[in-house]
């Protein structure tokens, strides 16, 4: 499993916004466009600082073949839409990507396993 991570930043009114973009309509339109090619879901992140508002977002597909069907040759660049660009002041020129070697939950009965692919 794969998390693409990525940093963003907003002025700190155009946060609430920018959140509802995320979860109202970017990821709606990942997990619509790309469960079937293995976008497995998302996190998002969310620090006030001083006058800005950063933003992690936490993507998570099968593999790395996966990301590239989403944000093609150049995945290390990160894909930002006209939407997203006009609420963001500022953001990471890179995406990282990381392979998920454990995970586990408090309370959870089983840990992550590279055989389910999934983190309870």
């Amino acid at each position: 499993m794969i998390c693409r991570m990525w940093h963003g930043w907003t002025a700190t009114g155009n946060a609430d916004a920018y959140d509802e973009y995320l979860k109202g309509e970017l990821f709606p339109r990942l997990e619509r466009e790309l469960r079937q090619h293995g976008y497995l879901g998302f996190q998002v992140l969310r620090l006030v600082k001083d006058s800005e508002v950063e933003f992690v977002t936490l993507v998570w597909f099968e593999s790395l073949q996966a990301v590239r069907s989403f944000a093609g040759e150049h995945y290390e660049k990160p894909v930002i839409s006209a939407r997203a660009q006009a609420l963001l002041s500022r953001y990471a020129e890179r995406v990282e990507h990381y392979e998920v070697s454990g995970c586990r939950w408090p309370g959870s009965h089983s840990a992550w396993s590279s055989e389910t692919a999934t983190c309870p």
